[in-house]
C-alpha cells in the first residue's frame, strides 16, 4: 500500500489532512493550530512532497522523518505533522479493521468520562450554565473561570489586587454551593495570573474542591508551573500549549503539575499523545486530553483515553451535536450523561461529510487580543 495524495481541507474554523492511499483507504486528521491554519496546511504540502509514495502503515518513522528532517519546529509545524500523524493511524486502523486504540494494546475502558463547556458574561449566567450541564448529565464541568471573561473588544477594567482575589474566589464559592458534590469543577485560569497571585488563589480555593487548577500560569516558563504546584494543594492541571513530549518530560520531572493535558492535534497526534501519557503514567500524572476543536479530535483523543490506564477525563467541547459540527462529520461519538461510549469502528471511527466545505466556507479567525486599562496585552 502506498500514499498516492495528500489534500487539505478548510471546513468553518477547523482543518482537515485527508491521506488517500492507491488501495482506495483514506485517512483523516486534523490540526490543532487554532488561529494559523494557513500556515500549518502549507506545512502539510510541504511534508507532502515526502509523503507521496510512502507505506502509510510506516507511521513512526514518518513521525521521525517529519520531525527532524527540516530542523525546526513550532505550531504551524506540530498541527501539520499532529495531522498527518492522526491520518496515517485512521488508514491504520481501517486497514486492519480495527479501532487504532486496539493496535495501541487494546482498550482498558468501555467509557470516557467527559467535562463539559461552561460559558458566561456574568457570575449568574456561568452559574446557570453549571446547572445546565448538570441537567444533561455531566459529572464535571469545565472551561469554568473564576474571572468573568468580557469580549475581547472591550478594555480589561483596573482592579486592586484584594478585589480580584476575592471576587474570584466568591464565583468558585457559587459554582460549588450551586453544583453541591455531585459535579466536579475544572477551574479554568486562561495563563491569566502571576506566580504570587497563582498561589494566593490557589491556596483560597482549596476549601472548594476543584478537579484540577488549570493554566494558573503562562506556560511559558516550566520553573513558574512547579512554584505553583509545590504550593498549592489543588491539583495543576497544564499542557495544552505544549508541541512535543519532550515538553511534557521536563515539566512532570520538575513535579509541575498533577495532570498533563495534551492536544492530539497539537502534540505530535497520536504517536507523541500515547507516549506522553506513558510518560505521566510512570510519574503517577493523569492525563486529560486538551480538546477545543471538531468531532474529528475528539474521536483522535477517544483513542487515548480508551488505551491509556491513567486517563483522567476528556474535554468536550460545545456543540458536538450541533451544527456546524455534526454537519461536518457523518456521524459523532455517542454519548450517555457524562460519558462518550467507546466506538468500535475501524480507523478512529469517523469521516468528514462530502462537499460540506460549500454549507460551511472557511471562516479565519478574527486578530482580537484584549487589552487592559493602561494599554498593556491582556491574557485571556
Amino acid at each position: 500500500m502506498k500514499i498516492i495524495d495528500v489534500k487539505t481541507r478548510f471546513i468553518d474554523q477547523f482543518l482537515f489532512v485527508e491521506i488517500y492511499t492507491d488501495e482506495g483507504i483514506k485517512g483523516i486528521g486534523e490540526s490543532g493550530t487554532w488561529a494559523f491554519l494557513e500556515a500549518s496546511a502549507e506545512a502539510v504540502n510541504t511534508f507532502k512532497r515526502y509523503l507521496i509514495g510512502q507505506d502509510p502503515l510506516l507511521i513512526e518513522q514518518h513521525w521521525q522523518m517529519l520531525y527532524r528532517c527540516y530542523h525546526f519546529r513550532g505550531a504551524a509545524i506540530m498541527g501539520a505533522l499532529s495531522a498527518v500523524d492522526i491520518a496515517l493511524w485512521d488508514i491504520a486502523g481501517k486497514y486492519y479493521g480495527v479501532p487504532v486504540y486496539q493496535l495501541l494494546g487494546g482498550k482498558v475502558r468501555d467509557k470516557a468520562r467527559v467535562y463539559y463547556h461552561v460559558f458566561g458574561g456574568s457570575r449568574e449566567e456561568l452559574v446557570k450554565g453549571c446547572l445546565d450541564a448538570k441537567a444533561k448529565g455531566f459529572t464535571a464541568v469545565g472551561h469554568l473561570t473564576p474571572f468573568i471573561n468580557q469580549p475581547r473588544e472591550t478594555i480589561a477594567p483596573f482592579e486592586t489586587y484584594a478585589k480580584r482575589m476575592e471576587d474570584g474566589v466568591e464565583s468558585v464559592r457559587a459554582y460549588r454551593e450551586a453544583l453541591g458534590d455531585d459535579v466536579d469543577l475544572c477551574i479554568e485560569m486562561h495563563r491569566q495570573l502571576t506566580v504570587p497571585e497563582a498561589i494566593t488563589f490557589g491556596r483560597e480555593i482549596e476549601k472548594y474542591h476543584p478537579y484540577f487548577y488549570e493554566d494558573p500560569v503562562k506556560p511559558d516558563n516550566i520553573d513558574d508551573m512547579a512554584k505553583v504546584a509545590e504550593k498549592v494543594a489543588v491539583p495543576i492541571a497544564t499542557g495544552e500549549r505544549f508541541h512535543t513530549a519532550y515538553e511534557f518530560a521536563m515539566l512532570i520531572a520538575r513535579n509541575g503539575c498533577s495532570y498533563v493535558r495534551p492536544d492530539v492535534c497539537m502534540c505530535g497526534g497520536i504517536t507523541h499523545a500515547k507516549k506522553i501519557a506513558a510518560l505521566a503514567e510512570a510519574f503517577g500524572v493523569q492525563v486529560v486530553p486538551h480538546n477545543p476543536l471538531s468531532p474529528v479530535s475528539t474521536a483522535a483523543c477517544m483513542q487515548i483515553a480508551a488505551s491509556c490506564p491513567n486517563f483522567a477525563i476528556q474535554e468536550y467541547p460545545l456543540g458536538e451535536d450541533e451544527a456546524p459540527k455534526n454537519r461536518i462529520v457523518k456521524s459523532t461519538i455517542k454519548r450517555e450523561g457524562g460519558f462518550l461510549i467507546v466506538p468500535d469502528a475501524p480507523g478512529i471511527g469517523i469521516e468528514l461529510t462530502d462537499g460540506i466545505e460549500e454549507e460551511y466556507p472557511y471562516r479565519p479567525r478574527a486578530y482580537v487580543t484584549r487589552i487592559q486599562e493602561d494599554g498593556s496585552v491582556y491574557d485571556q
